[in-house]
């Protein structure tokens, strides 16, 4: 097949899918309970070095709870999915975990404005970059869920973006035309917080999964974490409604209000108040400090950090807001 194009990135991640098979083939598929603590979960299955994929999209739906858990036991050299990141991206920076990041859209926070300290971050030059799309990045996870080492289209072409990235351009066997590959995707460990899940990992997710059910196939280990755990009786009730099945998942964490203050469909909505206060306060890198001290690293867990935040109250005015919003009021 005639190469005609290649980006200048780094492939941070073998796309050979027969080594990741191997990987895919020793893993434990007995159905066992797996929950367990984010504690528990980051110390047992995310080591100093990983590659890393954040589910969801956005801010909407992000796995905080475990995010924070990966700044304060200080995990680092880190590979990370930049796949539209906004506060996941904030929240790792703060801990500077990650050093190498495949990027479609980080630092900004969508409407909300640019982040100063992860700007500082990747502009300070202790990240290796690769550039992509949204859409390209969830192609590396489809291949990589799919078990071929590439999928192919036309997104990318004729920008900068392809010269900035790992892609290939090919000759099309069959039209002769240009086509983009895009290398498969396996992270080491993929982290998606869903509406319920059972003890065993069978999760389900309301509204938009993204990319989230190519991810869970996709990673090499997955770690769940849920709004609530629900019996497997109801899981068998309604199979249809799972997403990701339990012999993909590695450990389940139940975190209610464990996406705050991200937005979470149908459960509660963004805290834009404090979303706007991480914004402000990095801009004086002493203050963030400061900051990040006191919400993440002197935090015993996410509760503490949700009681810090108004607690019970404030959720339920979160969750006030959502419900609203989604009744059209």
């Amino acid at each position: 097949m005639k190469v005609l194009y290649e980006g200048k990135g780094e492939l941070f991640m073998d796309c050979d899918p027969d080594k990741h098979r191997e990987i895919f083939k020793n893993k434990n598929r007995a159905m066992v309970p797996k929950v367990m603590t984010a504690k528990e979960a980051v110390e047992r299955f995310i080591h100093d070095g990983d590659y890393i994929a954040i589910g969801a999209f956005g801010g909407v739906r992000i796995p905080t709870a475990i995010l924070h858990e990966i700044v304060r036991q200080g995990k680092k050299n880190l590979g990370f999915a930049g796949h539209t990141a906004t506060h996941d991206c904030q929240i790792l920076v703060a801990g500077e975990c990650f050093n190498r990041c495949d990027i479609a859209y980080v630092v900004g926070l969508e409407a909300r404005g640019l982040s100063p300290a992860a700007r500082r971050y990747f502009e300070s030059g202790k990240v290796k970059v690769v550039e992509w799309t949204n859409a390209a990045l969830a192609w590396r996870f489809k291949a990589a869920a799919m078990g071929v080492p590439f999928l192919v289209g036309r997104n990318m072409l004729g920008t900068d973006t392809l010269k900035y990235s790992a892609a290939k351009v090919i000759e099309c066997p069959y039209t002769g035309k240009p086509l983009v590959t895009y290398p498969a995707l396996y992270p080491d460990v993929a982290i998606i917080h869903v509406h319920e899940a059972d003890i065993y990992g069978n999760a389900r997710i309301r509204g938009s999964l993204v990319a989230d059910d190519d991810l869970a196939r996709a990673a090499k280990r997955v770690i769940i974490s849920c709004e609530r755990i629900i019996p497997e009786e109801e899981i068998r009730r309604e199979p249809e409604k799972t997403i990701i099945p339990y012999w993909c998942v590695d450990a389940v964490v139940e975190q209610p209000f464990g996406s705050y203050p991200a937005n979470m469909p149908y459960e509660y909505f963004s805290d834009e108040e404090h979303l706007k206060e991480w914004l402000e306060v990095e801009k004086d890198p002493v203050k963030y400090k400061e900051f990040i001290k006191k919400n993440i690293l002197d935090v015993k867990d996410f509760n503490e950090y949700l009681e810090l935040h108004g607690g019970i109250e404030k959720m339920r005015k979160l969750r006030e807001i959502e419900l609203n919003l989604r009744k059209g009021c």
